[in-house]
């Protein structure tokens, strides 16, 4: 099988994040918005996210999850999450209906 066969596409990279939830709010990290953006070269899957605040006290927590699953996919080697500020995140304009909904705000 070819590399270019085994290589996840963004869907899949973007279901497995989906696993990932935020402990304090116990929903996905990709439903609150918090996952900027993901990229996939060479066996290497680049993840940028943030979190609900700077002063979050599971940011390890939630970047070592991110990480573990997405080595569960058989081609990637290894991930690099890397946690940003910029822009800063919003829930009214970042997190899907669904969350906005859980969370009252509109």
């Amino acid at each position: 099988m070819t590399e270019a066969a085994t290589v996840p596409s963004y869907d899949e990279l973007r279901a497995k994040l989906a696993e990932v939830q935020d402990p304090e709010i116990n929903m996905s990290i990709v439903e609150l918005g918090l996952v900027y953006d993901i990229q996939y070269e060479d066996g290497t899957v680049y993840v940028t996210m943030t979190l609900t605040s700077p002063g979050c006290p599971l940011g390890p927590v939630i970047r070592g999850e991110a990480y573990a699953k997405l080595r569960e996919l058989p081609s990637v080697k290894d991930v690099d999450v890397q946690i940003v500020w910029n822009p800063p995140w919003d829930p009214r304009t970042m997190a899907s209906d669904d969350v906005k909904m859980m969370l009252g705000v509109w």
